[in-house]
């Protein structure tokens, strides 16, 4: 395809003007006729920024595109800190499955290393601190023992009751529970992997079908934090709104996310569109300011009103300079 120079383009199209504002100065133009070019140089104006912007490569920095459908961004990577400070436990939130031991051992100076002289008696003026930081894995396993015992009246056998949630002969604890959804849900490992490293911790292979009843108890557990976090939402004065493509069975089904403060609500359909906003049912019942992407789905609900995502316009106007050079 045959190259366009688009500023000699622009530079013919503004010394027009200006040759038709030095005519119309000068009277040899009638109103008629400076009407009608005005609106050909528009157009012809308009002609050049729908060229430039349909051969102008849309990706994640001009568009609404995710960097997952665009080449490689440098731009975005992350950079990491030389000073080896890595987030801290404040930055993980409120909740931190981890316990840390920590102990301080102190390095004794009883002769001066100079002139041999005893320094037993001397308080110290300072310290240096040299610090390790290590990882021990260690698995927790508590017995219980019920008792048995014969009466000697009717010499039948009693057994003491075991807690509730000792209901078989193996159980796995809150941790391991923990562990395993935050391991299929947040880091999306797959079911056999899983099963894999936790052999390597534990010893034991748990099952697919064990780690899924997890995964189910969890979901009836928080069915009614669900219910409290969607009035939460609907009562919120503003609220994000998106949705983003996820392979199921290899079909392609969409995240559904309705967020406000620290409540973010996920929700997933087969359809993208409408039909599965108003079976979710939370926008079309919501009265405040949803904040969005600028996708025409959210203009239909009347009751809201539309707030733009500022990264989403700051793409599209840098999708402008890439294609008019402005």
């Amino acid at each position: 395809m045959p190259s366009v120079n688009t500023t000699s383009i622009r530079e013919e199209l503004a010394s027009a003007e200006e040759q038709l504002d030095a005519l119309v100065s000068a009277g040899k133009v009638s109103d008629e006729s400076r009407v009608l070019i005005n609106t050909l140089l528009m157009m012809l104006k308009l002609l050049v920024s729908v060229f430039l912007e349909k051969n102008t490569r849309k990706n994640s920095n001009n568009s609404s595109l995710p960097s997952s459908q665009t080449s490689r961004d440098r731009s975005s990577k992350k950079t990491r800190s030389r000073s080896g400070n890595h987030e801290n436990k404040a930055d993980r939130g409120a909740f931190d499955p981890t316990r840390t031991v920590e102990n301080t051992t102190v390095v004794p100076v009883n002769s001066c290393g100079h002139c041999g002289a005893s320094l037993q008696s001397v308080e110290p003026s300072a310290h240096e601190r040299r610090t390790l930081i290590d990882l021990v894995f260690e698995k927790q396993v508590a017995h219980t023992d019920a008792e048995i015992k014969q009466c000697p009246s009717c010499s039948k056998e009693s057994k003491g009751e075991f807690a509730a949630h000792l209901a078989g002969p193996l159980q796995y604890g809150a941790g391991i529970k923990a562990y395993i959804i935050d391991l299929l849900v947040r880091q999306m490992v797959s079911l056999n992997r899983v099963q894999d490293h936790l052999m390597s911790l534990i010893g034991r292979q748990i099952s697919e079908a064990v780690m899924l009843k997890y995964l189910l108890q969890l979901h009836h557990a928080l069915e009614a934090w669900e219910i409290d976090a969607i009035d939460q939402l609907l009562q919120s004065s503003v609220m994000h709104a998106d949705e983003t493509g996820l392979n199921v069975e290899k079909k392609n089904y969409w995240i559904h996310v309705c967020s406000a403060g620290d409540i973010t609500l996920k929700r997933l359909h087969e359809k993208r569109g409408a039909a599965a906003l108003d079976e979710i049912n939370i926008i079309p019942r919501y009265g405040g300011v949803i904040v969005h992407d600028c996708w025409a789905t959210y203009f239909k609900y009347d009751r809201t009103t539309d707030a733009l995502c500022g990264s989403h316009l700051l793409r599209e106007l840098e999708f402008i300079i890439d294609s008019n050079g402005y």
